[in-house]
């Protein structure tokens, strides 16, 4: 479902889909259309989940070389010998709903679970009865090692020759989440070299994957994604985005929306713009933060006109979790979700505000700081970022950004500038502030085009230059 095809379809209401991924579905061109984009976020965890275990016990008796020497003849016992997973540790990355079924299955087949969330706290891990490790202690330690992430720029060859290094000689490796978390051409070098055991596969960085080296190799199974592939879980997501889409088109009743909230046609009228505003305010805080996010504050100042503002709220939380849990995330399970991450939400509302008329304040608490931003309406609908913590600005919150911390020194700006100049990258827009004490500015850019990481690391290099954080909305 692509942009193009988004423009051609004039009369388009809707798009359903039956299942969780929306990865071939362009979100921000349906929403600039006022196409309602829905999934099934429930539907097919279990069967995706019980099928990375099918994988990992296949794998690990070598059943598809025992089918396949049996068929052709043969009885190769003693070559098929293989592994229990009793007391084995198995390690997983990501412990969102289907991760934690996997955690539970495992736990029940007597496996040693090890779990790395960056967006999960510890004591949370610890109280579902979990140890939760650092991303290289669980390379290190784990037997088995499989991954239940969505595909972010975070998590693209997250599984890479670097990670594989740090493993232990003869792990196996399951990937049942998304193509391209674990590079394929990195992973073929460590089952060469004997530092991957075994490697199974639902997923491929691109799909179908023709004749990938891969398939070359013994003790790689494989399987054409089929995770979701049950004769229950097929049933249950066509039921249910079936049932979805009737609700819409009969009683204008929104359900499991990705980019619009559960609510009615008249009050989604008047709160549209602020639904907006504080999704991307959410979005822009996971990427200021550093470290779990446990508190969230939502400080409502101003005339919001009586309007239920929890739609809002929900909005927030979206943007704040789709970085993290972007297949599984919308406005109807946010809250769940981040109830179900440990992170405590607390909401205010006063009609005092000094500065504006209506004011959207939001403050993100991790172990290490707090973040605060602040947001507004201009107008009808004209959204504004008004305060990142101490700096007061006014910003468009769309496109290509970074936030520079600089000294406040002459030159320092313009050395920002020929960097960005000298790798054809324009600025678009520049907003300057400078810190209480006045030691150091911060820079606000908007660009016509994202900055490379190289160029971002050149940027970091300056002498005056103290930080710098892109920003993408």
């Amino acid at each position: 479902m692509t942009s193009d095809l988004l423009d051609a379809a004039k009369r388009l209401k809707i798009v359903g889909r039956a299942g969780i991924g929306l990865d071939n579905v362009d979100i921000p061109a349906a929403t600039k259309h006022g196409v309602i984009v829905m999934n099934t976020p429930g539907g097919n965890v279990i069967t995706t989940a019980e099928h990375a275990i099918a994988m990992m016990m296949s794998l690990t008796r070598n059943i598809p070389w025992g089918t396949a020497s049996l068929k052709a003849g043969k009885w190769e016992k003693k070559n098929l010998e293989g592994r229990e997973l009793y007391n084995k540790i198995v390690g997983i990355i990501g412990f969102g709903k289907i991760g934690s079924i996997v955690a539970d299955r495992a736990r029940g087949l007597k496996m040693q679970v090890i779990i790395y969330d960056p967006y999960v706290t510890i004591e949370r891990l610890e109280k579902a009865g979990y140890t939760g490790v650092t991303l290289d202690e669980l390379y290190r330690r784990s037997d088995y090692i499989t991954v239940h992430v969505p595909k972010l720029k975070d998590t693209i060859s997250v599984l890479n020759k670097d990670a594989f290094d740090k493993m232990k000689k003869g792990v196996m490796i399951i990937n049942c989440a998304r193509g391209g978390i674990v590079n394929e051409a990195d992973l073929y070098d460590a089952l060469k070299s004997g530092k991957v055991a075994g490697a199974a596969l639902d997923v491929f960085e691109k799909e179908p994957p023709g004749n990938s080296p891969l398939f070359e190799l013994d003790k790689v199974i494989c399987t054409p994604h089929l995770g979701a592939s049950t004769q229950e879980a097929q049933a249950n997501v066509a039921t249910a985005v079936t049932g979805q889409i009737i609700e819409y088109l009969k009683n204008g009743t929104i359900i499991n929306a990705v980019n619009v909230p559960s609510v009615t046609g008249e009050l989604l009228k008047k709160i549209g713009p602020f639904l907006s505003l504080a999704d991307k305010m959410g979005s822009l805080m996971t990427q200021l933060s550093t470290g779990p996010i446990k508190e969230i504050v939502i400080e409502y100042t101003g005339d919001f006109d009586g309007l239920d503002m929890s739609p809002v709220s929900t909005a927030l939380l979206r943007g704040l979790l789709i970085h993290v849990v972007k297949d599984d995330v919308n406005f109807v399970n946010a809250n769940f979700i981040a109830k179900e991450r440990g992170i405590k939400v607390i909401e205010t509302a006063s009609e005092e505000s000094e500065d504006f008329i209506n004011l959207i304040t939001v403050k993100g608490i991790t172990p290490d700081k707090t973040t605060t931003i602040a947001g507004t309406i201009f107008g009808k609908k004209d959204q504004r970022i008004v305060r990142i913590n101490n700096f007061r600005l006014e910003m468009h919150p769309s496109g290509h950004l970074a936030l520079i911390h600089n000294l406040d020194k002459p030159g320092a700006i313009g050395s920002i500038g020929t960097t960005l100049g000298k790798n054809n990258i324009n600025i678009g827009r520049m907003q300057v502030g400078q810190e209480e004490e006045g030691a150091r500015n911060i820079i606000l850019l908007k660009t016509d085009s994202p900055i490379p990481e190289p160029v971002v690391e050149e940027l970091r290099a300056l002498p005056m230059v103290k930080s710098v954080i892109p920003l993408e909305l």
